[in-house]
């Protein structure tokens, strides 16, 4: 719509309309947040209700000013059989802060509102902490190999801790997001880990085991988000100053095998579940090959 503006303008104007849409819905997400305290189930889910909506309008905002902005063209496959009625576990490659854009703005409406999983240390944070603890974000509470050595007593401590944290999910629908990667796409980083695949870091196998071990009886289907961008990974001002032209994504539906949930720390386990991993980021190696290269038909 006012894409004939220069670069430079479109991306100022468009961070001044998302910084004013942050701050506006703030205030409600706030207000909310104090209204949620009452330790009382059927309040508590009603007002998550009302966040969600709250937050699910940011995002609707957020992507009408992309539009206004820019000229992307979306190549989006695999949204036909999602519903805002299922659990989903929310996985994707990750080269950019842009993909979090991406998933919010694809899944936007169409599935519960995207949630991650967030340190447990993160909740002290000025403002957004309150934020994220108001829309329910969960948080995790890990030990590292040292601490456990140190104290056997905490093993098992962490997955309970965010196993109550996720108590609420029971009873309304949600989406949870986790990049398996851990860290951005680079090609330092990719030949650094000497990395088997041609287009991904390697997974982090042990972090959705986690979440799996935490959450598996509330979540129901697995989506595989596949995002390449055509030109180079790019960056929060590329996106909204209009420099970005196209990005496709490819999503899978999967089921979640009660198989897949268990003990990390067990040996057999932990080959059986990076092996079921590996082959999951074999697939999406093998897409982004596709998608470099054109798909046919």
């Amino acid at each position: 719509m006012l894409h004939f503006l220069p670069s430079p303008v479109r991306g100022s104007l468009s961070f001044l309309l998302y910084l004013l849409n942050t701050l506006f819905w703030f205030v409600p997400i706030s207000l909310l947040a104090i209204m949620k305290l009452p330790p009382v189930r059927l309040w508590r889910t009603w007002i998550t209700h009302l966040l969600d909506f709250c937050a699910t309008s940011w995002i609707s905002l957020n992507n009408l000013t992309t539009r206004v902005f820019t000229r992307i063209r979306w190549d989006v496959k695999g949204l036909e059989q999602l519903s805002l009625k299922d659990w989903y576990l929310v996985i994707a490659n990750h080269q950019s802060w842009v993909d979090i854009l991406v998933l919010q703005k694809i899944f936007n409406r169409k599935i519960p509102f995207l949630k991650f999983f967030l340190k447990k240390e993160l909740i002290y944070v000025p403002l957004l902490g309150t934020c994220w603890w108001a829309l329910d974000f969960p948080f995790m509470k890990r030990f590292s190999a040292k601490q456990l050595a140190a104290n056997p007593a905490l093993k098992g401590k962490d997955i309970e801790t965010t196993r109550k944290a996720c108590e609420k999910f029971r009873y309304k629908p949600v989406s949870v997001m986790n990049f398996l990667e851990g860290t951005r796409f680079t090609a330092h980083k990719h030949d650094k880990q000497q990395s088997p695949f041609s287009h991904l870091l390697k997974p982090k196998a042990g972090g959705i085991s986690f979440v799996l071990n935490a959450m598996g009886e509330h979540l129901h289907k697995l989506l595989d988000v596949t995002i390449y961008y055509p030109k180079h990974n790019p960056s929060f001002w590329d996106y909204i100053s209009g420099k970005v032209q196209d990005i496709k994504v490819r999503v899978r539906v999967l089921p979640i095998d009660q198989q897949l949930i268990g003990d990390y720390e067990d040996p057999q386990f932990r080959q059986k579940f990076q092996h079921w991993v590996n082959q999951l980021w074999l697939d999406k190696d093998l897409t982004l090959t596709e998608l470099a290269h054109g798909e046919k038909g």
